[in-house]
């Protein structure tokens, strides 16, 4: 398992929809990213979870945009006349995240978007439960469709644990009751027939091979742990004992669906 590292050589346009200000850049491959900025807002605990989750999501089959570590030099600012965008290059300086940018790709609108299989909304259901993340509601569905395909975007959000380390193996057993408000549960087929499939997915080799990518230069700054190595093998314990049985966020889940049957 590997992550390219490419350099933004153009700040192209402001994500202005995403509360940390993502960007689309231009890279010295010539490819455009999703540039998630480590000066921004949660700064680098949202990196560090968009890159394990969306390993994850790519680990379980499903489609995440390519991830990618962007060095960004505060070079990229001198031209920009917005003060909060300069700003927010400056503090992002050294390695950051990007996705590959979808040209053309349009949001997910349970309203009016044709529904993923049930199968298929069942998995994104339990990904979403295993990583607790809590931003994939109506509201704010973040999937795309591109080629008419679904896609998962923004996973920062997820692994909201780590905000706090405290007690954190035994907050690894929570059933995430948010789960209820996730936007594929209603035409989601039975989460314990995919947790079967899922969860034989996610080895252990396969998740430390996850938490291996985490940059160094991202860890090692929580004061509840020791340094840069500690701190992976916090989010490696972490990850592991939320895949043990019993799987409380499965039955969550399934019992969430059932509600809406």
């Amino acid at each position: 398992m590997d992550i390219r590292t490419v350099t933004a050589t153009r700040y192209v346009t402001p994500l202005r929809e995403g509360g940390s200000l993502p960007a689309i850049v231009e890279a010295d491959d010539d490819g455009l990213y999703v540039l998630k900025f480590r000066g921004a807002g949660q700064g680098q605990r949202a990196l560090i979870a968009e890159l394990i989750s969306g390993e994850i999501g790519r680990a379980l089959g499903l489609r995440v945009p390519e991830i990618v570590y962007v060095n960004v030099d505060p070079v990229l600012a001198r031209s920009e006349p917005d003060p909060e965008i300069k700003s927010l290059i400056d503090a992002s300086a050294g390695l950051n995240l990007g996705l590959d940018y979808l040209p053309g790709s349009i949001a997910f609108d349970p309203a009016v978007t044709p529904p993923p299989t049930p199968d298929l909304a069942a998995a994104v259901v339990w990904f979403d439960a295993f990583v607790t993340n809590v931003d994939r509601t109506a509201r704010n569905t973040n999937l795309l469709i591109w080629h008419r395909e679904l896609w998962l975007i923004d996973h920062g959000a997820s692994l909201y644990f780590h905000h706090s380390w405290n007690d954190y193996l035994e907050r690894s057993q929570s059933r995430f009751p948010q789960i209820k408000d996730h936007v594929l549960l209603p035409i989601a087929s039975d989460l314990m027939v995919a947790d079967a499939i899922l969860s034989e997915r996610l080895t252990a080799d396969a998740l430390r091979a996850i938490v291996e990518l985490v940059p160094s230069s991202w860890l090692g700054d929580e004061a509840a742990l020791g340094g840069a190595e500690e701190h992976r093998a916090a989010y490696l314990t972490y990850v592991l004992a939320r895949l043990q049985e019993p799987r409380l966020f499965v039955e969550e889940a399934e019992h969430a669906r059932r509600q809406l049957v």
